[in-house]
């Protein structure tokens, strides 16, 4: 029997309980489709968001997506509902909450108390109904600020993780493109490689030698190499500098399992870094993104969209100092076109942003998507506004090592200057030190200058 049914014109709507209810009111994507999720037409998909906006938001804490007993997300989130914060809200229906959310009255500081008592269904469930304004306007309310030896997030602030990859892991490349970021002032948000092999002794190599660079010009950020978080804990052990701990993470246990880790391993990997003693409290970075669960057949047949907000409790979990969605890097099959990948990137820094987290966006598309840089740039200037913490910095915007295509060290002096941001303050400061700007401008660079030797 159905749960909620709508009838348009001669046909009646049906939808039989909140997985399928949640999934037919997404906005298109192809992910769902190719899970056969979504809905059979427009009108189903209006039908779908109407009955939503009915929906008590109580409900999603007595019938959960994907049962407790067998999932320790699911675990995880009723764990972490705090009763207390979501005592303001708890009489609202879904279509309420949005438009409790869009109220002026409706604040960064109201919405911090609230991110403990929203549940990750929650936050996808009113992304459902909103418009791309609706989801840029809530978001930028939001300020959610992180400290490791930069700051993150701060109001006026935009930074960039520099990102210097190569394919073969060389250390002049490597540092090269340092160079070449650090001179369009990127590298505020974090140094962040993406090795090319998952081997301990690359990874020793590179954090060294990321080490050495923050080191000899005593730059006020941070050090990252993403490879699997067992070979960053073993490159720690082997006494690797070690700044923050990464690890791609998903919104079911079975997904997570999928990459080889669960809460437990995040949890003793976070342990490790902090008994370094390196920066603050905040060593964690995380990278999800939609279509991840499905594409290990790990959804538990709920829509692509639901199952990143679910990411984002395991994320909250242990306080990150960088999360971010890379949003159109796992392909066409799960976000097929432009149009689709601005619409989730919306729609993940909302939820990341409502939920309490410190979101980026890798701002990106795979060469084999229905996509272009025209997109993607629209796609960073809507995350701008929106008061995205953090975008990626590559060189050319190509990454030669994954293949793919993101966001450019330019495009970090395109959204400061259009709006109005600059880098993290002590980031910003070094700037000036260093003679690279000056009052929020880049300066020549002497041929001589110490960074280029």
């Amino acid at each position: 029997m159905a749960r909620w049914s709508l009838a348009v014109g001669a046909r009646r709507h049906s939808f039989h309980d909140l997985r399928e209810l949640l999934a037919k009111a997404t906005p298109p994507r192809s992910g769902d489709v190719l899970a056969g999720l979504a809905a059979a037409s427009a009108e189903e998909r209006v039908a779908a968001q109407a009955c939503l906006a009915d929906v008590p938001l109580a409900l999603f804490l007595s019938e959960p997506l994907i049962p407790p007993e067998t999932d320790e997300v699911s675990r995880l989130i009723l764990a972490q509902h705090d009763p207390a914060a979501f005592r303001p809200v708890a009489g609202l229906t879904v279509g309420q909450l949005r438009e409790w959310l869009l109220r002026y009255e409706t604040d960064d500081a109201t919405l911090a108390a609230l991110a403990p008592g929203l549940t990750p269904e929650m936050a996808a469930a009113v992304a459902k109904l909103m418009a791309n304004q609706d989801l840029i306007l809530v978001a930028r309310k939001r300020r959610v600020v992180t400290r490791f030896r930069s700051t993150v997030g701060l109001p006026g602030r935009l930074s960039f993780r520099l990102q210097p990859n190569h394919p073969t892991d060389d250390p002049t490349g490597i540092t090269a493109a340092l160079v070449d970021g650090l001179l369009y002032g990127c590298g505020d948000a974090v140094l962040g490689i993406n090795p090319a092999t998952d081997n301990v002794g690359a990874v020793q190599n590179l954090l060294s030698l990321l080490d050495r660079v923050i080191t000899r010009y005593g730059i006020p950020t941070q050090s990252c190499v993403l490879a699997h978080v067992t070979t960053q804990l073993e490159a720690l052990r082997r006494g690797a500098p070690v700044d923050l701990v990464f690890q791609s993470i998903a919104g079911t246990e079975a997904a997570n399992r999928s990459f080889g880790v669960n809460l437990s391993l995040l949890a003793e990997a976070r342990a490790a870094a902090l008994a370094l003693g390196r920066g603050g409290s905040q060593v964690m970075y995380f990278e999800t993104g939609q279509g991840s669960a499905l594409s290990a057949d790990a959804h538990h047949g709920v829509d692509q969209q639901t199952c990143e907000a679910r990411a984002y409790a395991v994320a909250r979990a242990f306080e990150p100092f960088l999360v971010n969605s890379v949003v159109g890097f796992i392909g066409p099959e799960y976000l097929r076109d432009g149009r689709e990948i601005i619409r989730a990137g919306l729609e993940d820094h909302f939820c990341g942003k409502l939920l309490g987290l410190p979101m980026g966006v890798d701002v990106c598309h795979t060469n084999h998507a229905e996509a272009d840089q025209d997109d993607m740039d629209t796609l960073l200037t809507l995350l701008g506004v929106a008061g995205c913490n953090y975008f990626m910095g590559v060189p050319g915007a190509d990454d030669v090592m994954l293949g793919y295509q993101s966001t450019s060290f330019h495009d970090a002096q395109y959204l400061r200057q259009v709006l109005g941001l600059r880098p993290a303050p002590e980031f910003e400061a070094w700037l000036e030190r260093m003679g690279l700007a000056r009052d929020g401008r880049l300066l020549p660079v002497a041929p001589d200058h110490a960074l280029l030797p």
